[in-house]
């Protein structure tokens, strides 16, 4: 057989890897190895946690405090006009540990939305692939046993389109007009101005979408800040956890699809040490925080981190928080 017939036969060996990608592949690799430890120690952590209730509990019986009557002091949660959305459509834009880092924030959004004194239509948007993959198994599906939210794979468009619905339905099931919401109906502006565009497009401006006019997309990018939420308005959340990667990715995807977009007034509330990032379930605990006291500075310093620095401007308390953007790159 002639050996430049066997040599041509011989398929072409794929192309070195580099030295980013060799590494990015071992990180990842790495990742998957400790999977296994990672869920014993959440095992852990739950039984701890447990744990803990059950020793807090004793000592208040002990103290002969009725956790009955404690029980029905607790407020019980009002639904109001507002909806919140997780978009999640970033699959191929994170790595394993920031699904894993994301499907985390997504239930503590869910937790600090049922706990809340006014809680909102949350919807996640874009739950498929990778992020729904861990849901159904590796945390076991338990979310399809949660009330009070959604987990949708279609866009983050169509979710409002659904929170819509139901928040215009006649027979009042839409939600409350609490204090804070009615509030904002005195005719004043729900966002102002203050920058240029950051990241113009290379094409035309599109339009904005007169039939998705009560949506807003949060990005700390936008040149729009937030005064105040406003009823029967759906609230985007971008669901990418490493947001300095890709930077202006959310406010452009609002922009193509003639989407509002507006950033929170944190840098009018807060002076801060440095910039910081908020995490996605921070952001929907804020607006949480603001439906309850209709104060963005009393907001900002009861759920962003104190380990992150900062305080009220004007001297207005000097109690510590942290963050200087909205999350959305």
């Amino acid at each position: 057989m002639d050996s430049h017939q066997d040599q041509s036969a011989i398929p072409d060996a794929p192309p070195p890897m580099s030295k980013s990608a060799l590494k990015r592949l071992l990180k990842q690799e790495k990742w998957k190895a400790g999977e296994d430890d990672r869920r014993k120690r959440r095992k852990e952590k739950r039984h701890d946690r447990k744990a803990r209730v059950r020793s807090e509990r004793a000592a208040l019986i002990a103290r002969g405090v009725d956790l009955s009557e404690l029980l029905r002091k607790k407020r019980p949660s009002t639904l109001v006009p507002v909806g919140i959305i997780i978009d999640c459509d970033f699959e191929e834009y994170m790595m394993d540990k920031e699904r894993v880092s994301l499907s985390g924030q997504v239930t503590r959004s869910y937790s600090d939305n049922k706990q809340a004194r006014y809680r909102s239509h949350l919807w996640v948007a874009g739950f498929n692939k990778g992020i729904a993959k861990r849901f159904h198994e590796v945390l076991g599906a338990q979310h399809q046993n949660w009330k009070g939210i959604w987990f949708d794979g279609g866009d983050f468009v169509s979710c409002a389109a659904k929170i819509r619905e139901r928040m215009s339905r006649p027979d009042g099931t839409g939600g409350e007009m609490v204090e804070s919401l009615r509030r904002s109906l005195d005719g004043a502006p729900a966002w102002a101005r203050d920058e240029s565009d950051p990241f113009p497009l290379p094409g035309p401006e599109p339009p904005l979408d007169e039939a998705n006019g009560d949506v807003v997309y949060l990005s700390s990018d936008s040149p729009y800040t937030l005064e105040r939420l406003e009823p029967n308005t759906c609230y985007v959340v971008g669901g990418l956890v490493d947001k300095n990667r890709e930077k202006g990715l959310c406010y452009r995807r609002a922009r193509e699809r003639g989407i509002r977009t507006a950033r929170l007034p944190i840098g009018r509330f807060m002076v801060m040490q440095s910039r910081q990032v908020l995490a996605t379930n921070h952001v929907v605990e804020i607006m949480l925080k603001w439906l309850e006291c209709g104060d963005w500075g009393q907001a900002f310093l009861s759920v962003i981190p104190k380990r992150k620095g900062g305080r009220l401007r004007g001297g207005h308390g000097a109690s510590e928080a942290g963050g200087e953007t909205s999350p959305q790159p």
